[in-house]
């Protein structure tokens, strides 16, 4: 039972501690839409996606209004294109990506997400076609999200597309130029990716899902940076089980939400993701998170555990509100969304090698981090095997979301706006890993693969 205390404090942390819904994703199921003819094919993913998610938009303003919880995205999540395109016969998958993008519009939401491949095993023609359209297709869109998925504890590392999607971010880089490689920005190269995760970039419905479901994500940094701030100086146990409570709160808030969306637009509930996702807003960081554990900066050492601590905590409190937490669900580290690793970046006490480090504890890996724009692509592939093999080892999701600024060297910075944020470009190794990438093949699956 609910007392007036609990509705205040509730009250208080949607209106001074940036507590809000993230997203509401609706996934749906592209299959019944593959045809032979591309442009029938096109039809039926429109008209697909605009009668399941017509409306979406409205569902979650009026849940919005009444509930008064801010929810800050509507978005819409796809089988992945490659599966469905496969069944055409083309070797042009841009209009694919246009009819996703047309579909977006039409429904109002922010994003789209599924233009996507998995190829952790290999590459089928239409897996290869799909992902040679991405820098064409991301430069005709403008709410389409593209993921691949590259390796997986099972199958290990498929280092041929690696070096592939290393090219491949450089060209989209190159093609998004006049909005500094603003395309990068919504292209995810992961390692055990999973069907559920309702965040963007990286968002596809899995075929092992429904014919459509409801997945929402919440986010929190700023009220677990509050209740941080009454435990000052207490031993970690303390901080461990403030973080929990909070969690807690936050995602029966997001359970509530999905629930009642899941009913009013009659499509099966999903999952609650409750990552902590930051946002360029002051207050609302999770690198101020780690620093109120007592780091003077994000990046010092120390940061690793604190980050570890804090993505356990989140995990433990959240499966105790919800029967239904999927997702990705833990701390997110986006350079660029979040102010206080804006502000560590730009100090020079956040590094790659250390935000490396970070994603083998943390949720996902490398993300929104911009890199000199002349980066050699064989060194972004590097990067993104380096971040494949802490996933695939340790059986976690993880992934790299970089963006080599066209023209912008170590100290300048790129501005993308919105949730998105800026970016201080960070310095990469300058000594070459091209013999390495060049001998393609695949990494070999961990031991501890077979658990059958």
């Amino acid at each position: 039972m609910l007392n007036q205390k609990d509705i205040l404090s509730t009250i208080e942390m949607i209106d001074q501690q940036h507590l809000d819904i993230r997203t509401i994703t609706m996934g749906i199921s592209l299959l019944s839409c593959c045809d032979p003819d591309p442009k029938r094919a096109c039809e039926k993913i429109y008209e697909k996606i605009t009668r399941y998610a017509e409306n979406l938009v409205k569902t979650g303003e009026d849940i919005e209004r009444e509930f008064g919880i801010p929810i800050v995205n509507k978005r819409i999540s796809v089988t992945p294109m490659a599966l469905v395109a496969g069944a055409s016969e083309t070797e042009d998958y841009v209009p694919f990506a246009m009819a996703l993008d047309r579909a977006a519009h039409t429904c109002g939401v922010n994003f789209i997400g599924g233009y996507s491949a998995l190829v952790q095993k290999g590459m089928t023609k239409a897996d290869e076609r799909l992902i040679r359209s991405i820098p064409e297709a991301l430069a005709r869109t403008e709410l389409v999200c593209s993921s691949v998925n590259v390796g997986s504890t099972k199958a290990g590392i498929n280092m041929d597309a690696v070096a592939l999607m290393g090219r491949i971010i450089k060209d989209t880089a190159k093609a998004t130029e006049a909005q500094d490689g603003l395309g990068c920005a919504k292209l995810v190269v992961f390692c055990n990716a999973v069907e559920d995760n309702p965040f963007m970039a990286g968002a596809f419905h899995g075929v092992g899902e429904a014919e459509k479901v409801i997945n929402v994500g919440v986010s929190g940094p700023g009220v677990v940076h509050h209740a941080l701030q009454a435990v000052k100086g207490q031993p970690f146990d303390v901080v461990a089980e403030t973080v929990k409570k909070t969690a807690f709160r936050v995602t029966r808030m997001g359970q509530l939400v999905a629930q009642e969306a899941s009913r009013r637009l009659d499509t099966p509930f999903g999952i609650v993701d409750l990552s902590l996702a930051p946002t360029p807003a002051v207050g609302d960081s999770v690198a101020r998170i780690l620093e109120e554990m007592g780091l003077e900066t994000c990046g010092t050492h120390g940061t690793t555990a604190a980050l570890a601590l804090l993505n356990d905590a989140v995990k433990k409190g959240g499966v105790m509100a919800s029967s239904s937490v999927g997702g990705l669900s833990g701390a997110f580290i986006p350079v660029s969304e979040d102010e206080g690793m804006i502000a560590a970046a730009r100090q020079g006490t956040l590094c790659l090698d250390k935000l490396e480090a970070m994603t083998c504890v943390c949720s996902v890996g490398l993300d929104m981090i911009a890199v000199p724009g002349d980066t050699p692509a064989e060194t972004i592939s590097a990067i993104i095997a380096d971040e494949a093999a802490i996933g695939m080892v340790n059986c976690k999701t993880t992934a790299v979301r970089l963006l080599p600024a066209p023209g912008k060297t170590v100290g300048d910075t790129i501005e993308m706006g919105g949730l998105l944020g800026s970016a201080p470009v960070m310095p990469v190794h300058p000594e070459s890993s091209a013999d390495f990438i060049a001998r393609g093949g695949r990494i070999p699956a961990p031991m501890h693969s077979l658990k059958n």
